[in-house]
């Protein structure tokens, strides 16, 4: 395996990513805070470019690309968030970008991904390898596979958003952060840790897809059926040898939340912080209420990690959680 990225990576990200990528609000609720005991810090990653925080990895990454590889393009495969964010920044810095997308992936998410200029192949994430699909095309044309998470360039990139939120916020005694494929909570571990060393990180993750919460407690690496969960950003059936790595070492805990969790907590966006919130990037808040008790008189910083949800789903939802 190679080397894991270090804080020094997400540093040497921060600058490259900076005056392209947004500067995020820190939020908070008065609200959040009664119900917890807490002072809670959220970091808004639905505000970002193209709408999560995947545009910091991606530019971070396609920015360190010879000549060659930009002449060669980028592959990636992605359900979304990544799939956007990488024909997003190869398009800001004239690459060609081929995305492989499952055929479920969210409309809005195909759409924007095409409006970037992403050439977007589809298939079934339930019959079809991505890994296999990828493999072929990159060979077929030389262009440099890019992952969704297990990448340093990636974790680096996606460690920013953290960075910046202690430096906002200061010292934390807990951080919660969305978990799929561990690259937002390997990078946030790397900050947290150069950052507010004494902060425990939580990675949280949707309970039908609960293969981080199993990896850490296995300590190796677990692997499960593609998730049936409204969190279509944590559909992964594993976490990658670099994030999890980082995770097994720096992450105190995983927990595991339920879909209809993830839907009051997009109410609690929506009705209280003005704010729409996607299913995955409710995760995160979900967590902190899972183990509220232990907040009480604590500062609590909560990574929010997208906004991408079509409109008429998030109604449905929402109104369901009524």
């Amino acid at each position: 395996m190679q080397a894991l990225p270090t804080y020094d990576d997400v540093v040497a990200a921060a600058g490259r990513i900076e005056g392209h990528a947004h500067r995020t609000p820190v939020l908070t609720s008065a609200t959040l805070d009664a119900q917890l005991g807490a002072k809670v810090f959220f970091k808004a990653e639905n505000f970002q470019r193209m709408g999560a925080f995947k545009f910091r990895g991606a530019f971070n990454a396609l920015s360190r690309f010879s000549p060659e590889q930009k002449k060669a393009g980028v592959l990636t495969f992605s359900s979304g968030n990544h799939a956007q964010a990488i024909a997003l920044s190869a398009k800001l810095l004239g690459i060609a970008a081929t995305i492989i997308m499952p055929q479920d992936a969210p409309a809005a998410k195909l759409a924007a991904t095409k409006g970037y200029g992403g050439k977007v192949v589809l298939y079934d994430r339930y019959s079809e390898g991505r890994d296999d699909i990828g493999s072929r095309l990159q060979r077929e044309t030389g262009a440099t596979l890019i992952p969704p998470f297990d990448h340093p360039d990636i974790i680096a990139g996606q460690g920013t958003a953290a960075k910046e939120l202690f430096e906002e916020a200061g010292e934390l005694d807990a951080l919660f952060v969305c978990l799929g494929g561990g690259g937002l909570l390997a990078g946030s571990a790397l900050a947290a840790k150069a950052l507010s060393p004494r902060c425990e990180v939580y990675g949280v993750e949707p309970e039908a897809g609960d293969d981080g919460r199993q990896s850490f407690a296995k300590g190796s690496i677990v692997t499960i059926a593609t998730p049936r969960t409204i969190a279509d950003g944590a559909q992964t059936p594993a976490l990658g040898e670099l994030t999890f790595g980082i995770i097994k070492r720096d992450v105190r805990d995983i927990l595991a939340v339920s879909d209809t969790e993830l839907v009051k907590a997009m109410r609690f966006y929506a009705e209280r912080m003005k704010i729409v919130v996607e299913p995955t990037g409710c995760l995160s808040i979900a967590g902190a209420r899972q183990i509220a008790g232990d907040l009480a008189g604590k500062r609590v910083g909560v990574i929010i990690s997208g906004g991408n949800v079509d409109l008429a789903r998030f109604a449905e939802l929402v109104s369901e959680g009524g």
